[in-house]
């Protein structure tokens, strides 16, 4: 979770459905840049750091990390997202990272495989499954080599996640292959058109700060945009919509929505920002491009 203000199938919970199988493990190189994403992850889990007071892997902790998720951090998603519109459908996550938003899917009655590069992440994920009784499939896996055929899933999901890739195109590709005729992608990706790009890291941070006198703009993000208390500093990409579309240039009806802007990010002045104001800006200058594509049939 990148700052700003950052049905049964009749299997056992935790297995994997029987037509989609998950592999067990992912053998593929790391390179400099993936072993950092695995650092930060595994040393920040992400959004476990809203509760760090609760004893880790109960419902109690899960609920709070999803409670902040959908209550404060993004109020927007269940709405915009439609979490429970999918009943039936086979659907992968790329980058699951603890399992909330599957959890979401799974409950809306999708039957879900979740992936992930960081093996803590998968842990997690299949602990929360646990908890919550519902069935899903888990495995270690990177998003520019999936280990599924071709025509695999009705849906792939993936939420903040290839920006962190080194080849976000190869990523897109790969979930277009295992994609089925007709299937659809939901995907976010930071947006570089946005006011936090604009204000709190090349203005505040990179011209006010100075950090844009000694510091590439990739490594001002790198530095600033993931909760960390790792210092890893993961790769992070940001987007404008015409760059985003052209990623998508594979797909049909490629459809893009901005959100994700909270009073917090205007500092001490929140407070007197109209949310409906925030609302309209979220919508245009937001941090998240969301999008919508589809695999042609």
């Amino acid at each position: 979770m990148g700052k700003p203000s950052d049905q049964n199938t009749g299997q056992a919970a935790g297995s994997t459905p029987a037509a989609i199988a998950a592999p067990a493990t992912y053998g593929g190189f790391l390179d400099e840049y993936k072993q950092r994403a695995r650092e930060q992850w595994t040393a920040d889990p992400c959004g476990s750091h809203v509760a760090r007071d609760l004893a880790f892997g109960t419902r109690p902790y899960f609920d709070c990390i999803e409670d902040f998720r959908y209550g404060v951090y993004a109020t927007w998603m269940k709405d915009v997202i439609g979490f429970d519109k999918y009943p039936g459908k086979r659907l992968l996550e790329v980058g699951c990272g603890t399992g909330t938003d599957l959890l979401q899917f799974a409950r809306g009655g999708s039957k879900v495989i979740g992936v992930d590069l960081t093996p803590r992440s998968i842990e997690i994920s299949r602990q929360r499954f646990r908890v919550y009784d519902l069935d899903g499939g888990f495995a270690i896996g990177d998003a520019e080599n999936l280990a599924f055929p071709d025509n695999s899933f009705d849906i792939v999901y993936s939420f903040g996640v290839i920006h962190h890739t080194p080849d976000t195109r190869r990523a897109v590709s790969e979930f277009h292959r295992v994609l089925r005729p007709g299937g659809r992608a939901i995907v976010m990706l930071y947006n570089r058109a946005s006011l936090y790009y604009w204000t709190s890291l090349m203005l505040r941070r990179g011209l006010i700060g100075g950090e844009l006198f000694r510091s590439s703009t990739a490594e001002i993000m790198s530095r600033h945009v993931e909760y960390s208390e790792s210092e890893a500093r993961p790769l992070v990409k940001a987007y404008t919509r015409s760059e985003a579309r052209t990623l998508f240039n594979k797909f049909d009806d490629c459809r893009i929505v901005i959100r994700q802007l909270t009073r917090e990010e205007f500092g001490r002045l929140g407070r007197l920002v109209p949310r409906a104001s925030v609302r309209w800006l979220g919508k245009h200058f937001g941090w998240n491009l969301l999008v919508t594509a589809v695999k042609a049939g």
